[in-house]
């Protein structure tokens, strides 16, 4: 399964967030193994030398951690982790706002159309 990869970001870096949601998901949870550098490479359809540098960026971050002659391993570190939610969630947020702002909308109108979607999707 390769992906789609932009220029905007180094590919090390779109892997790695690739991997963060994963992990904010819970698709990935605490002590889970990620694929070995070669595994991931086939799977991503990059160089295994981009996949060992997704990989040790993630382990800079505290985000996983790699057990010599075991493999690469999410991080069991429940303040990582919350840091982690944090601030994908703050991302997003921003995002909308930025999006919103582009639209011309003020605040009270992004509350009000948020709280509008949100009413809407309960009866789902």
């Amino acid at each position: 399964m390769t992906e789609e990869y932009t220029a905007s970001k180094p590919i090390y870096l779109q892997i790695a967030d690739r991997i963060i949601r994963e992990i904010v998901r819970k698709e990935l949870t605490p002590g889970d193994k990620l694929p070995s550098v070669r595994e991931m490479a086939v799977q991503s359809g990059v160089n295994p030398n981009t996949i060992q540098r997704t990989y040790s960026e993630l382990e800079r971050m505290d985000i996983v951690e790699t057990r010599r002659g075991q493999g690469t391993f999410v991080t069991e570190k429940e303040d990582v982790l919350t840091i982690l939610n944090e601030k994908v969630q703050e991302e997003v947020i921003e995002s909308f706002i930025r999006n919103m702002k582009d639209l011309g909308l003020t605040q009270e109108q992004m509350i009000q159309g948020v709280e509008n979607y949100l009413s809407r999707r309960e009866g789902e």
